[in-house]
Order: C-alpha cells, then sequence, then structure tokens
C-alpha cells in the first residue's frame, strides 16, 4: 500500500506545489491523477520517489517512510518504484539495449555502472522486456531512430528491469497521437493486470481514465479536489477540477 500523508511542496520561488495532499493507493490499483497542467501532478509524482524532495509531509510505502531514507537507501527503494517520464528520457545515441539496461544500474555496484557492465542475466533479461513491449528486433538500434511511441516502449521496458511493485507514469502519452495513446497506456493496463503491479498515472483526458483507471484523484493548485471512481466525475464534478470554462475534449 502507498500512503501519502500531508504532502507540501513549496519551491525556492516560492510558489506552492503541493498543499496538504493526502491519500492512499491499494496494492494493484491502476490509478488516475488528473488536473490541469500545473495543479501539481508531476510535483505529486516525483515527491513519492524523492526525485523532488517534499518541503514536509509524509509517503509511506508498505509501511517504510520514504521521506525518511537516506540517499543510500533510496536506491534501494528505487527499484521497486519504476518510471515513466513524458518526454521518455532516454539517451537519444545510445542503443535501445543499453537504454533498457540502465533500468538495472540499482542492482549493481557503482564500478560496474562506470564500467557499463551487465550481467548475460540482465541482459536476457532485457531483451524479454523488449519482447514484451514488442520491440526486440529494435535492440541494438539508437534509440533516436525510433517513434515517439517506440521510445515510450522503451521506456517502459527499462521501469520493467527494475522488477517494480509501482509504476509512477508522468503524464506518458501527453506527446502522443490518439492511436499510440491507447496503445502506451494499454502496456500499463496489461503489467497492472497481468503482474499486479501498482500504477499511478497522470493523465488529461477523462475518456482515458475512464477507460483505463480503476480510481483517480484530481488536484486543483496543489490541492487535492476530488477522489473516487473515474465514473463520478460528472459534469459538475469537472467543471470543478477544470473550470467553468472547461470542455470536455475525447480522444478516440
Amino acid at each position: 500500500m502507498l500512503q501519502v500523508e500531508k504532502l507540501f511542496k513549496t519551491y525556492p520561488n516560492g510558489t506552492q506545489a503541493l498543499k496538504d495532499v493526502s491519500f492512499q493507493v491499494e496494492d494493484g490499483e491502476f490509478l488516475a491523477v488528473i488536473g490541469l497542467s500545473g495543479s501539481g501532478k508531476s510535483t505529486l509524482l516525483r515527491c513519492i520517489n524523492r526525485l523532488i524532495e517534499p518541503t514536509s509531509g509524509k509517503v509511506i510505502w508498505n509501511g517504510m517512510d520514504v521521506t525518511a531514507q537516506s540517499s543510500a537507501d533510496m536506491r534501494k527503494v528505487r527499484r521497486q518504484i519504476g518510471m515513466i517520464f513524458q518526454q521518455f528520457n532516454l539517451v537519444k545515441r545510445s542503443s535501445v539495449m543499453t537504454n533498457v539496461l540502465s533500468g538495472r544500474l540499482g542492482y549493481i555496484s557503482p564500478w560496474q555502472s562506470l564500467a557499463n557492465y551487465f550481467s548475460a542475466e540482465d541482459k536476457q533479461r532485457a531483451l524479454t522486456n523488449l519482447d514484451q513491449v514488442g520491440l526486440r528486433e529494435k535492440a541494438y538500434v539508437r534509440a533516436d531512430s525510433l517513434s515517439g511511441g517506440q521510445q515510450q516502449r522503451v521506456g517502459i521496458a527499462r521501469a520493467l528491469m527494475q522488477e517494480p511493485k509501482l509504476i509512477l507514469a508522468d503524464e506518458p502519452v501527453a506527446s502522443l497521437d490518439p492511436v499510440l495513446a491507447h496503445s502506451i497506456l494499454k502496456y500499463l493496463e496489461q503489467l497492472n493486470k497481468e503482474k499486479g503491479i501498482t500504477v499511478l498515472c497522470s493523465l488529461h483526458f477523462l475518456d482515458l481514465v475512464h477507460r483505463y483507471a480503476t480510481r483517480a484523484i484530481a488536484l486543483k493548485d496543489g490541492e487535492l479536489v476530488f477522489e473516487g471512481l473515474p465514473k463520478e466525475i460528472d459534469d459538475a464534478q469537472f467543471k470543478a477540477i477544470y473550470g467553468q470554462e472547461a470542455e470536455r475534449v475525447s480522444i478516440v
């Protein structure tokens, strides 16, 4: 179980990105995080694995206070928490295989990582994960030769190298067209249902939330303004989250 308790984040410039955010996520859930750009979605996800340090509050992961762990201990914690980014965060000039193997860095010693040394077992695991996202034949091509959708699938394979129990997906389909958006979310849905991996995924389009999420939370100006089932987001709730001038937009 993931528990977020009274989380605050204030940036050095005074921007208060999160204000007293509390919620919990049961194991095996697919939780959508929704809200306008700038509402705090990305900050929230990054505070959970401490890519961004929260100002105050707690993140409890399976009974462990993540926010109290040392930098060395966070290396072990992050093994269990995969991260998928909107802009893919691949090393574009490196091969797909090298990018995927980088997801295993938390399991090898610093000198092995400097030497880019990975075991035969890790290399086979990388090929298996690429096979799972339909990209095994692209293992040894440069990452920047792939389409956006393919690069995001490499990002998923990289996250799987951690053998995660939780995946944080920060607007993973925001830069993709509708067909590719569904393709990526179906991979995440498959991991959620078949492997039991808990997924927290920030999304913009409500029809995607209705299609893939088991539950949703909404942020507005850094505050939690909704928590419940996707079907409970009616027109009035939609306006409360996105503003009175907002209109629903579908992604086919």
